[in-house]
């Protein structure tokens, strides 16, 4: 919305086809969609589920993988390329080297103050007014949780609040984090190893 461009969010999994040539043509067809309407911003979200299969698919995702790659280098339209990932070791090193994208940015876990701002907007959505509940607290009690994860507490903590039919509170949120183990605790190692990476290779985003 800044940029006051139209985006276009292309999930690459969608791309594939049981039939030889299919997932290329779809992908060849959303680039055409996107420079048809260029200038553009495309997000391809969570990236590597398209380019990160290797071998297993009978080599389509290294075909899609060299067309996107062709087209990254060679395009002449204003498609400003966005892409996310969740598990960048299932990424091509060659799609990661310097000069395919102008730059990389590494989102880490949510800090106190965003974890209650992302309570706040998950209660709006669910028609609660986010003032009502002490989110700083909450948010500092969610240590590690991610946005996903913040999200889930407050749909859990509404189906308990519903199903002993009173309003969610403070209580109910509380009780759903402290149930909760956050990946950031169960997979404590990964998220370690994905963090020396970023120091080395990537932008804070919150820098």
């Amino acid at each position: 919305s800044e940029w006051g461009l139209p985006l276009l969010r292309l999930d690459p999994s969608n791309l594939y086809q049981k039939y030889f040539g299919e997932s290329e043509r779809n992908l060849k067809r959303a680039i055409q969609t996107a420079e048809s309407m260029a200038p553009v911003v495309l997000w391809l979200d969570e990236i590597e589920k398209a380019l990160g299969q290797g071998d297993q698919d009978g080599g389509t995702s290294q075909r899609v993988f060299g067309t996107f790659l062709a087209w990254l280098q060679e395009k002449k339209e204003s498609v400003f390329v966005i892409a996310t990932a969740n598990d960048i070791s299932k990424l091509p090193p060659e799609l990661l080297r310097k000069g395919r994208f102008d730059e990389i940015f590494f989102v880490d876990l949510p800090d106190a103050a965003t974890r209650a701002d992302i309570l706040g907007v998950h209660l709006q959505k669910r028609g609660r007014e986010p003032r009502a509940f002490d989110l700083l607290t909450l948010g500092a009690r969610a240590e590690g949780f991610s946005g996903a994860e913040l999200e889930q507490v407050v749909v859990s903590a509404l189906f308990s609040a519903f199903s002993e039919n009173v309003d969610i509170d403070d209580e109910y949120l509380a009780r759903e984090i402290d149930g909760t183990r956050p990946l950031s605790v169960t997979m404590a190692e990964k998220i370690a190893e994905l963090r020396t990476w970023a120091r080395e290779r990537a932008v804070r985003a919150d820098d």
